[in-house]
């Protein structure tokens, strides 16, 4: 064997044997993985946190908008009965207006006919001190049709 042979085999030994000593560091090669495998489990737990965090927070978003949701529809509600008490009121109102003013016009009539009723020297203004009791008996009729149309209505209206 020849020097230069010899060195050259002994050459690819060392290489041989640096290959099969790092293929023999066992220890070496676990220790590194399990760095990259404690590197990799703590990125899936930053992931999972955010994702977790992610869907709390779209859980909260969408529990607040039912929320708002049922507000909005309880006020409209509320709204719309406001209103329809208040229509019920101009009727009733109305209502009491027009029998009001019905038992007016009946009051004037008896007034005129039992006038007519009266000796002609009774009539007219030579009876003033009657005058004033006039007006005051259709006012006190006027208001006892309207109290009865009144009353008859709030108990329809109770009773719906």
């Amino acid at each position: 064997m020849t020097k230069r042979t010899a060195h050259g085999t002994g050459a690819r030994i060392a290489d041989s044997a640096g290959s099969l000593a790092a293929k023999a560091d066992l220890k070496g090669r676990t220790q590194a993985r399990a760095a990259d495998l404690k590197d990799k489990a703590g990125a899936l737990t930053v992931q999972l946190r955010e994702g977790a965090s992610r869907a709390g927070h779209h859980a909260q978003d969408r529990a607040a908008k039912g929320g708002h949701t049922t507000q909005e529809q309880m006020t409209k509600a509320r709204h719309v009965l406001v209103e329809q008490a208040l229509k019920a009121g101009h009727v009733v109102q109305e209502q009491a207006e027009r029998a009001g003013h019905l038992a007016s016009e009946k009051a004037v009539e008896a007034g005129r006919a039992a006038e007519e009723h009266l000796p002609r020297s009774a009539r007219g203004g030579r009876l003033t001190a009657r005058r004033p009791a006039r007006p005051l008996l259709i006012a006190g009729a006027a208001l006892a049709v309207v109290g009865a149309v009144a009353a008859g209505t709030l108990r329809r209206l109770r009773r719906h």
